[in-house]
């Protein structure tokens, strides 16, 4: 027995703000699938400054919990989980959102997908497959994804998808400096500049009333392609 392998360390890492409604349901989703297959995990919650009861219910859950004393952004939310996961040394990390967009089943799919792989970055791709997905929100995140290949030359089907997957080697060495959902673009041009390998698998598109009312619009995309354009250029002078 000693000489069988340990399971990977897996760090799911939860971005939520002011999510009460919707938490407890994804959080009892998560621990009954991720049980079942015998995943090692822990959840990590990074509440970034919710008003409403988000981390009581997290805790009762018994999931970790990092709190923002004030709302700093998908991006910098993001950055706090996995900086911790690096910390505390898991091998593997994975981000979703906390609107229960993301099916267990796909998250735990990703997992299997990237272990033994030579793959630093996997994206969970909602429009490999965009059925269940509104035209409008083809077309944003479509849209999008073209900028993001424009600017920084990478090309993915689904560069805003919240559920992706992070091996060590991007643990250790990816990190990006915006703090607001422009980082999903930039976390992929800092993949690029590393030599990062970046892949994409297909999951299911789910949309309540719910996760439609809390996500991104098409307004929102438009100041997100302007603090794109204007970090390229930035760096382009420095």
């Amino acid at each position: 027995m000693s000489g069988m392998a340990k399971p990977p360390k897996i760090a799911i890492v939860i971005p939520a703000y002011n999510e009460a409604k919707v938490l407890k349901k994804l959080l009892v989703s998560l621990n009954n699938e991720l049980t079942k297959k015998n995943i090692n995990y822990s959840i990590i919650l990074v509440n970034d400054g919710s008003s409403d009861d988000t981390v009581q219910i997290a805790k009762a859950e018994g999931v970790y919990v990092i709190s923002h004393i004030l709302n700093s952004g998908s991006g910098s939310a993001t950055a706090t989980g996995l900086s911790f996961a690096q910390q505390q040394g898991f091998d593997i990390a994975a981000t979703l959102d906390a609107d229960g967009q993301h099916a267990a089943e796909d998250l735990i799919s990703g997992i299997v997908n990237i272990q033994g792989s030579k793959i630093d970055l996997l994206i969970g791709s909602r429009l490999i497959d965009s059925s269940g997905m509104s035209k409008t929100k083809v077309v944003g995140n479509k849209g999008l994804s073209f900028i993001t290949y424009i600017l920084f030359g990478t090309n993915v089907t689904d560069s805003q998808s919240g559920l992706r997957l992070f091996s060590k080697r991007a643990l250790n060495e990816l990190k990006w400096k915006s703090s607001g959902y422009e980082f999903c673009s930039e976390m992929l041009w800092r993949a690029k500049q590393l030599g990062l390998k970046v892949d994409e698998y297909p999951i299911e598109a789910i949309y309540t009333d719910y996760s439609m009312s809390k996500g991104q619009n098409n307004w929102n995309a438009i100041n997100i392609i302007k603090s794109l354009i204007k970090r390229r250029l930035m760096e382009l002078f420095e």
